[in-house]
């Protein structure tokens, strides 16, 4: 994953909306391209922010098509990628991310700060907590509206390290210095990474935070989220920077052995493996589970497997257009997107999953929006 994202945007909440939108009805694109940003859910308004757009924030109401994607009150923070949002009631917490704290700054970091939109009052305010761990790059979601639960996020200390050594060495005067910080950082093994493998809870009423139980599975980051309340469907997302796992595993709040593992992500039909994506977009329609796009290296899983730690040196960043679709707990691969795409926000309405945004081809921002419904035989996909 690299310093630009959402993120993940990969934490997206995915609470049912009631607007059915009509053939009639156009899906407004964004005002601007927004890759690596947050979005949440609240009712019939869809929120999607920060990222490449900087303080940028923006709502669509489902009911209200017409108006178009709505500009509200600019983040407060330093601007951040990769961070991760989940709506409580009438308000929206967005935690971690990675930045500058000021545009002087020497280097990024990954933020532990956690603030808070009011949707009522179109007001953003800081809370006075730190997250226990880092959360760039995790997934999250509410299971009963009162808390948000967490998977994944960097090692906040690992990770700065590396941001602070990688960007105050000059590529061009100290050539084999820079090389030597990306391949030591770039060929550790997945799990000396540290990354965040406990299920972490935070609970805005009484703001504290509380850890719930571990992650049996090596843990991941970018994983795109599909939530049915109280049971979280984790979906792929990469195990160290440009390595990816097509692992796919539900999460259910409240169970005693509360995991559970499903089929894993068929390979592409062009392809012999399937990579593993990560910033892939998601959510539900018609009783199916769709996911669709997300970012890999095609190559880096084999060299992997040949005990190349440093998996992706030298293969280019995919941008894929595939969508799978998770019907009676099979995977099947359906028709493509329009180009490829990652790193956007996702959301379950009654119509269907809608994407908004995300990263091109070119590295560029996207402001698309497109609806994708499965019909029972192939996804839909209404611009």
């Amino acid at each position: 994953m690299n310093i630009r994202k959402m993120v993940t945007l990969v934490g997206l909440s995915t609470l049912l909306v009631s607007a059915v939108a009509t053939a009639k009805d156009a899906w407004p694109d964004l005002p601007q391209g927004i890759k690596s940003g947050v979005s949440a859910q609240i009712g019939n308004k869809l929120y999607a922010g920060l990222g490449s757009s900087g303080q940028a924030f923006y709502m669509l109401d489902t009911t209200r098509p017409e108006l178009g994607w709505q500009q509200l009150s600019d983040f407060i923070g330093p601007a951040r990628n990769s961070a991760t949002a989940t709506a409580i009631g009438s308000k929206i917490y967005v935690f971690g991310g990675a930045g500058k704290t000021s545009p002087d700054a020497l280097s990024p970091i990954l933020f532990d700060t956690v603030y808070q939109f009011d949707s009522l009052s179109n007001r953003w305010s800081m809370i006075e907590t730190q997250s226990p761990v880092g959360l760039l790059g995790a997934a999250s979601y509410s299971p009963n509206d009162n808390q948000v639960i967490f998977f994944g996020g960097y090692n906040k200390r690992f990770f700065d390290q590396y941001l602070s050594d990688i960007t105050t060495t000059d590529k061009k005067a100290q050539p084999d210095k820079w090389q030597s910080i990306v391949d030591r950082y770039m060929g550790m093994a997945p799990r000396d990474y540290n990354w965040n493998d406990l299920v972490i809870s935070y609970s805005p009423s009484t703001n504290t935070w509380k850890t719930v139980g571990t992650n049996p599975y090596i843990p991941n980051c970018g994983s795109a989220l599909v939530a049915n309340d109280t049971i979280a469907t984790l979906i792929s997302g990469e195990i160290k920077p440009g390595l990816r796992t097509a692992e796919v595993k539900q999460y259910q709040f409240g169970k005693p052995q509360p995991w559970t593992s499903l089929y894993a992500l068929p390979a592409p039909s062009d392809l012999t493996r399937q990579e593993g994506v990560a910033g892939a977009y998601s959510g539900m329609s018609n009783g199916a589970m769709i996911v669709a796009g997300g970012a890999n290296f095609h190559g880096a899983k084999k060299a992997f497997e040949q005990g190349k730690l440093f998996a992706h040196n030298g293969f280019s960043k995919a941008f894929n257009p595939e969508i799978y679709v998770l019907v009676d707990n099979l995977w099947q691969q359906a028709n493509n997107l329009p180009t490829g795409l990652a790193y956007g926000a996702s959301f379950t309405t009654k119509s269907g999953v809608l994407i908004a945004g995300g990263e091109q081809t070119d590295r560029s921002a996207s402001n698309k929006v497109y609806l994708l419904s499965w019909n029972g035989k192939s996804v839909d996909i209404q611009d």
